[in-house]
């Protein structure tokens, strides 16, 4: 796909992938919720014509390319990478002047009739493995993952999407899928929680399991002590609140952001003993980033971790 390809995917089709609609649906334009921060009054607004998107509340905006590496954390060309492996070329949204508010937005393949929801491309495994492959273990390298520690917890998924070839880190989920992660792509195969059971009455939750690879590679060990849960979505939060009150303590590593903040919130409301331990890293904004670039011996939090009973 060309770059002005990639920009001509619907900004309202893309929120509505991962479950994001309007609070107000006008002919023109719809007004969300923003996804970066709480926000109460729906003060995002996408103008459908443009396919441009403004936050007014933070004043910035852009194309359907600057709001995934808002909402993905990631840069131009990551972003780029992502669109390009979730759609192909006639996924090209177009608006539609029509007396029909509802049917404003319509997505055209070629010369078939037009229809309002284009279907996700589905990601086919093609073969897993042991990491072996040196781009992903550059990748790992770069993100500062201890790899004997990577290859004992993940491996090396080849997929195809579009029927184009692909490779990426896996890291299985509770249901058999895959959390996939490279240098120039990040999703999923099915979107589930990863538990790690270790029969022990505390538990550490993370986030996503980049973060679950930094602890170990943090820590030196292969393994965490205690039982893990990787939620790979702060959506999955809902899905473990009720087996988490059989602990004695709940650890969490969070994103330094909103959303990871009221997950913190949403547990101590349900549960007792919740430690959240993202003021290790308050400076950065997630676990990996610490270890990548803020982590220096004086910092370590292991002497703090090992009175905890996180480490052996």
């Amino acid at each position: 796909m060309t770059l002005h390809e990639i920009k001509q995917i619907s900004i309202r089709q893309y929120l509505a992938g991962f479950g994001i609609y309007p609070a107000k649906d006008h002919s023109h334009y719809g007004m969300y919720h923003s996804p970066f921060r709480e926000d109460h009054d729906a003060s995002m607004k996408v103008d459908y014509p443009k396919n441009l998107w403004i936050d007014y509340g933070i004043s910035e905006g852009g194309t359907l390319i600057d709001l995934v590496m808002k909402m993905e954390h990631c840069s131009l060309h990551e972003a780029i990478s992502m669109l390009e492996q979730k759609y192909n070329s006639t996924d090209v949204g177009t608006y539609k002047r029509s007396s029909n508010p509802t049917s404003s937005f319509s997505f055209h393949r070629g010369k078939t009739d037009s229809v309002k929801k284009a279907p996700d491309p589905s990601i086919t495994i093609l073969n897993v493995q042991p990491i072996s492959n040196p781009a992903l273990i550059e990748y790992l390298n770069e993100r500062r993952i201890n790899i004997d520690i990577a290859r004992i917890h993940c491996c090396e998924v080849h997929y195809s999407v579009n029927n184009k070839p692909y490779y990426a880190v896996g890291f299985e989920n509770d249901k058999g899928g895959y959390e996939l992660r490279s240098k120039y792509f990040k999703g999923c195969t099915s979107k589930d929680i990863t538990s790690v059971k270790r029969n022990k009455n505390h538990c550490v939750l993370f986030e996503g399991f980049m973060d679950f690879l930094s602890f170990l590679s943090i820590q030196k060990q292969q393994n965490a002590p205690v039982d893990v849960i990787v939620l790979n979505s702060l959506s999955n939060l809902g899905k473990v609140k009720s087996a988490l009150t059989a602990y004695k303590g709940i650890f969490t590593f969070f994103d330094n952001d909103l959303a990871g903040r009221k997950a913190v919130q949403e547990l101590q409301l349900s549960c007792n003993n919740v430690n959240d331990l993202s003021y290790f890293y308050s400076e950065c904004k997630d676990l990996n980033e610490y270890l990548c670039h803020k982590l220096k011996p004086q910092m370590k939090p292991v002497q703090k971790l090992k009175r905890m009973g996180l480490k052996r």
